[in-house]
C-alpha cells in the first residue's frame, strides 16, 4: 500500500540550474534558468513592442498592447502549443518569472506613489471630488450585485465576502497613469476636462488601494480575529512610515540641492527602504506592493530628489521588468475556459456593469455640478479606463484563491475591452472647440506700427532662456500698446513615469510652470529669469505649457498661437551650440516640429539659431547695447525681417544696420515680380523715414562668393535677421535644413560666425490662406484698429 501511495503521488518539478555549460558541451540552454529567463524577456519585449507599433494608428496606450501580448503568449493563443509552452514557459521557470515580474512591479508601485501628489489631492475641488466618489461608489455597488450572479454560476466555491469586495474593487478602479497618457494623446491633458479627470482619478486611485488592502485582509484564513490583526498591523505600518520613513526621505530630499547630483547613498537607502517596506507589508499579510506604494507617496515631490529617483529606475522597470508581469497574467488567462453561452453572457454582463456603473455614475454627478452634457459623457468614458492596477487586483485575487480561472479570464477581458474603447469613443464624442479666433495682425509688418505686438516664444529647456529674455527686451521698442509675450514650455510626454511626474509639477498651484511663492523649493532658472524680467520691464510675460508627444507637438503650438492671436511664433533651432562652437542636434523629431509649424502657421514664424545672444546673463534695459543686422534681398519674408528689425531699432540700446543686396543675373536666380519690387521699395522708404539712426548699406552681388564677402561685417553683430524665402542662391535640394532657407542655412554654419545669433523669419501669407483671410476681413468690421 505504501508503495502504491508513493507511486501515485505526483512528481515534484525539478529545479532548473542557473547557468548552462553551453550547447557545444551538450547542454540545452532552455533547461537552465538564466538563458531561459533571457529568452523569455526578449520574446516578451518583441511581442509587446510589435503590438504597440501596430496599435499606434488606433492611438491606444501601450498598456493595451502589453495586456494583449501577455494573453497571446499564454494558453489562449501561442500557449495552446504544448511544445511552445513546455520549452519557453515551462512550469519550473514560472516561479523565477513571477519573482522577476513582482520585483519590477514592486518598484513600479513605488513610481506610482511618486506620481501621486497628496497635496494636489487635498486641493481637489468639490466637483472633481464628487465625480471621484460617484466613480467609485456606483460601480462598487454594481460589482457587489454582479458578484452574487458569479457566485451562483461560475464561482460557487469562492468565499463570498472577499469575493464581493474583490469584484467591487475591480469594477471601480480608474487607471490614473493610463488615463494621463490617453489625455495626452487626445490633447486634453491641460484642458478643463483633462484637469478634472486627472484630479478625480488621483483621488480614485488612493481609495482603490485602500479598498484593495481591505479585500486582501478579508481574503486571509477566514478568521475575523486574523483579519483584525492584519488591518491593525497595516495601520501601525502607516503610522510608522509617517513618523520614521517620511522624515528620513524629507531629510534626504532637503540635502539634494537643485543643480547638484543626488548622493548615491541617498539613492541606495531609498531603494533599500522600498524593499524593506515591501517585506514588512508582505509579512503583515497585505502585499509587498503596498509598502513600496506608501514609500513612493512619502517621497517629497519638490526638488530634484524625486525626479532623480524616477530617472534612475523608470527605464529598467517599465521597459524590462514590467512587461513580464503582463505575461505572468497572460499565462493565467485562458480564453478557452469561456466555453459556453453562460460564460460569454457573464462577459457581457460584467462589461455592461463596469461601463454603466462608472460612466453613468460619473455623468449624473457631473451634470449635477453643472458640467455640460458632452463634457460629462466624455468624463464618464475617461473615468472608465482600466490598466495595470486592474491586473494587480485580479492577480492578487487569483493568487489568494478568491478568483478561479474562468472568473479571472472574464475580468481580464473586461479590463482590456473598457480600456480599448476609451480613446476612439472620446475622439468621437468630444471634439474641443479650438475654433480659429479671428484676428487681423498676423505679421509684424503692418500699417499700424503702434498697435500691440503679441509674440509666442517656445523653449524646451534652460539653455536658451537668457537669449529669449534678451530677444524680448530687444523687441520691446516704444509701442503705444506694448508687447505681450507668451512663453510656451515644450515638454515631451512619453510612456515614462517621469511624464506623469512632470504633469504634476506643471499643475502645481494651478499654474503651468509658473511658481510665484516666495518659499518655493523648486525655482527653475527659467522661472527666475522670466519673473525678474517681468518685474523690471513693461512687458507682460505669460506662461504656458505644451505637454505632448513630439509627433503632434506642432498642433499644440499652432493652437496656442491661434488662441492667443499672436503675430509671431519664435521656435528654437533643432540644434544647440556646444562650447567649441559646433552644433549638436536634438534629433530629427524637433526639426520636423519646426517644419510642420512653418507649413501650417496662422501667423509669421521665426526660427532662432542661438549663439548666446546677449550672453548667458539677463541684461537690464539700461545696459542693452546690441548690434543687429538685417539682410534684405526682397520679398515678403525679407520685408518681415525688415519690419522686425525696425521695431527693435526703437530701443535706445540697439543699433540696426540693413544690408540691401541687389542680385545680378548670373549663378543667382531671382524670383521677384514687379509687385514685390514695389512693396520692397515702399518698405525701405518707410523704414528710412521712421528712424534716421538706422544705417543702410547697399551692394550688388553676382556670385555666392560675392554674397559671403558682402555680409562678412554682419558677423560682428549680436543678431542677424533674414527672411526664409530669399531668392535662391544655387540649388536648395541638398540643404540639410530647408526650414532655414538657403541664406539662413549658410548663416547657421561656423563659416559665417560662431558668436552671432540668427533669426530666420517667414511672413504669414494672407493670399495662400484664403479661409483665414476671409476671417480677418469679417473681423475688421467688428474689431477696432487697436485690436490685434
Amino acid at each position: 500500500m505504501a508503495s502504491n501511495g508513493t507511486a501515485a503521488s505526483p512528481p515534484c518539478p525539478t529545479t532548473l540550474p542557473a547557468t548552462s555549460n553551453g550547447s557545444w558541451q551538450g547542454d540545452n540552454p532552455l533547461d537552465h534558468a538564466l538563458p531561459l529567463a533571457i529568452l523569455q524577456i526578449c520574446l516578451v519585449l518583441v511581442v509587446t513592442r510589435s503590438l504597440a507599433f501596430l496599435l499606434r494608428p488606433l492611438r491606444q496606450p501601450r498598456v493595451v498592447a502589453e495586456i494583449i501580448g501577455g494573453v497571446l503568449l499564454g494558453p489562449s493563443a501561442l500557449g495552446r502549443s504544448k511544445a511552445f509552452l513546455n520549452n519557453v514557459f515551462p512550469k519550473q521557470s514560472l516561479t523565477l518569472l513571477d519573482t522577476l515580474a513582482n520585483i519590477g512591479l514592486l518598484f513600479f508601485l513605488f513610481l506610482i506613489g511618486l506620481e501621486l501628489d497628496l497635496n494636489s489631492i487635498r486641493r481637489t475641488g468639490k466637483p472633481a471630488l464628487a465625480i471621484a466618489v460617484a466613480g467609485i461608489s456606483f460601480p462598487f455597488a454594481l460589482g457587489i450585485g454582479t458578484s452574487f450572479i458569479f457566485h451562483s454560476t461560475v464561482s460557487k466555491d469562492a468565499r463570498q465576502i472577499p469575493f464581493l469586495v474583490f469584484m467591487g474593487v475591480a469594477l471601480s478602479i480608474t487607471a490614473f497613469a493610463v488615463l494621463a497618457r490617453i489625455l495626452a494623446e487626445l490633447k486634453l491633458l491641460t484642458t478643463d476636462i483633462g484637469r478634472m479627470a486627472m484630479s478625480a482619478a488621483a483621488f480614485n486611485d488612493v481609495i482603490a488601494w485602500v479598498l484593495l488592502a481591505l479585500a486582501i485582509a478579508l481574503s486571509g484564513s477566514g478568521s475575523p480575529l486574523v483579519t483584525l490583526w492584519v488591518l491593525l498591523s497595516g495601520i501601525a505600518f502607516l503610522i510608522f512610515s509617517f513618523v520614521a520613513i517620511r522624515p528620513a526621505l524629507a531629510w534626504m530630499a532637503k540635502g539634494s540641492q537643485e543643480g547638484e547630483p543626488v548622493k548615491e547613498l541617498y539613492i541606495c537607502v531609498t531603494l533599500a527602504t522600498v524593499l524593506a517596506a515591501g517585506f514588512i507589508t508582505d509579512a503583515i499579510g497585505i502585499h509587498a506592493l503596498f509598502g513600496a506604494f506608501v514609500v513612493g507617496i512619502y517621497v517629497p515631490k519638490d526638488g530634484p530628489f524625486g525626479r532623480v529617483m524616477i530617472e534612475k529606475i523608470e527605464d529598467l522597470v517599465t521597459s524590462l521588468f514590467l512587461p513580464l508581469y503582463f505575461v505572468s497574467s497572460g499565462l493565467k488567462t485562458n480564453v478557452a475556459t469561456i466555453s459556453n453561452g453562460q460564460s460569454w453572457g457573464l462577459v457581457l454582463l460584467v462589461i455592461t456593469t463596469a461601463c454603466v456603473g462608472k460612466i453613468l455614475g460619473t455623468i449624473l454627478v457631473a451634470l449635477l455640478v453643472k458640467i455640460p452634457c458632452r463634457e460629462a459623457v466624455t468624463l464618464g468614458f475617461l473615468m472608465n479606463t482600466k490598466g495595470l492596477v486592474e491586473l494587480i487586483v485580479l492577480n492578487i485575487g487569483k493568487d489568494r484563491k478568491v478568483l478561479n480561472d474562468e472568473t479571472f479570464t472574464i475580468m481580464v477581458l473586461m479590463a482590456l475591452f473598457t480600456t480599448f474603447i476609451t480613446t476612439p469613443i472620446v475622439m468621437a464624442i468630444y471634439k474641443p472647440a479650438r475654433s480659429a479666433t479671428p484676428y487681423k495682425h498676423r505679421a509684424i509688418e503692418r500699417n499700424d506700427t503702434q498697435s500691440e505686438l503679441r509674440i509666442l516664444t517656445c523653449f524646451s529647456g534652460n539653455s536658451n532662456i537668457s537669449t529669449l529674455v534678451n530677444l524680448i527686451e530687444s523687441s520691446r521698442g516704444i509701442r503705444r500698446h506694448g508687447l505681450i509675450v507668451y512663453a510656451l514650455h515644450l515638454m515631451e510626454f512619453s510612456e515614462r513615469s517621469s511624464a506623469i511626474y512632470m504633469v504634476h509639477r506643471t499643475r502645481r498651484n494651478g499654474l503651468p510652470f509658473w511658481n510665484k511663492t516666495a518659499n518655493s523649493g523648486n525655482r527653475d532658472q527659467y522661472v527666475v529669469a522670466f519673473e525678474a524680467f517681468e518685474r523690471l520691464s513693461h512687458v507682460s510675460v505669460r506662461p504656458m505649457t505644451c505637454i505632448s508627444e513630439l509627433q503632434t507637438m506642432h498642433e499644440d503650438i499652432l493652437a496656442s498661437a491661434q488662441q492667443k492671436r499672436v503675430a509671431l511664433i519664435v521656435l528654437p533651432f533643432h540644434k544647440t551650440m556646444q562650447p567649441d562652437g559646433s552644433f549638436q542636434s536634438f534629433g530629427r523629431a524637433y526639426q520636423q516640429i519646426n517644419q510642420r509649424v512653418l507649413e501650417r502657421a496662422p501667423c509669421s514664424v521665426g526660427i532662432l539659431i542661438d549663439r548666446e545672444f546677449g550672453g548667458r546673463a539677463q541684461i537690464l534695459a539700461s545696459d542693452v547695447s546690441y548690434g543687429i543686422g538685417v539682410i534684405f534681398f526682397g520679398g515678403a519674408d525679407d520685408r518681415e525681417a525688415l519690419a522686425y528689425g525696425a521695431s527693435m531699432a526703437e530701443h535706445p540700446g540697439i543699433a540696426l544696420v540693413v544690408f540691401r543686396l541687389s542680385l545680378l543675373s548670373s549663378q543667382v536666380s531671382i524670383t521677384l515680380d514687379e509687385t514685390d519690387r514695389a512693396a520692397d521699395d515702399a518698405a525701405i522708404a518707410a523704414v528710412r523715414a521712421s528712424n534716421e539712426s538706422i544705417r543702410f548699406q547697399e551692394s550688388q552681388v553676382q556670385t555666392q562668393a560675392e554674397f559671403v564677402n558682402a555680409i562678412k561685417d554682419l558677423a560682428k553683430c549680436n543678431l542677424v535677421l533674414v527672411g526664409r524665402s530669399t531668392p535662391t542662391m544655387g540649388p536648395t535640394s541638398c540643404l540639410d535644413c530647408p526650414e532655414l532657407g538657403p541664406v539662413g542655412s549658410y548663416l547657421a554654419t561656423n563659416e559665417f560666425s560662431s558668436t552671432t545669433s540668427v533669426l530666420v523669419l517667414q511672413q504669414y501669407d494672407t493670399a495662400a490662406n484664403g479661409e483665414q483671410t476671409q476671417q480677418v476681413q469679417c473681423s475688421d468690421l467688428a474689431e477696432s484698429s487697436d485690436t490685434p
